[in-house]
């Protein structure tokens, strides 16, 4: 997996796991760079990824700061419905891939489950969609 896309998944977690939040300011693109032992094009390439998906944004001078949640405003729910189109389209390549595979739906959808709750730390007791209805109770 190219250096740009490991960077580009670690800082999603870190956001999803809020190891980052709102307003963090996030290394410069020089600096990271240097930190990491990695060329600078790289660390831009990540950034500018991660900025057109709007999970941070870029401000000349200001450098990078962890974009707000909420999506509030125009401009932000475009790059959310965008974001949903894609997340969608990254589900159908991997139930097609799990298909190709020999599994079936049910399988797939129970993999699904445990990802999800891997990723949103639900535990088994609790349902996945409990935790989403109260995640969404607040918006």
């Amino acid at each position: 997996m190219p250096i740009y896309e490991q960077l580009h998944r670690q800082l999603i977690a870190a956001i999803a796991g809020d190891e980052l939040s709102p307003g963090d300011s996030l290394p410069s693109v020089r600096s990271l760079a240097v930190d990491l032992g990695i060329n600078l094009h790289t660390v831009n390439k990540a950034y500018a990824l991660l900025r057109d998906e709007g999970y941070i944004v870029m401000r000349r001078g200001a450098g990078a700061t962890v974009a707000e949640r909420d999506g509030g405003g125009e401009a932000p729910n475009r790059t959310a419905e965008a974001q949903d189109e894609r997340m969608g389209e990254e589900l159908y390549r991997l139930a097609l891939a799990y298909k190709a595979r020999g599994g079936d739906s049910a399988a797939f959808l129970d993999a699904t489950k445990r990802q999800c709750e891997r990723a949103y730390g639900v535990r088994s007791s609790q349902s996945v969609t409990d935790g989403a209805t109260k995640g969404n109770q607040g918006r």
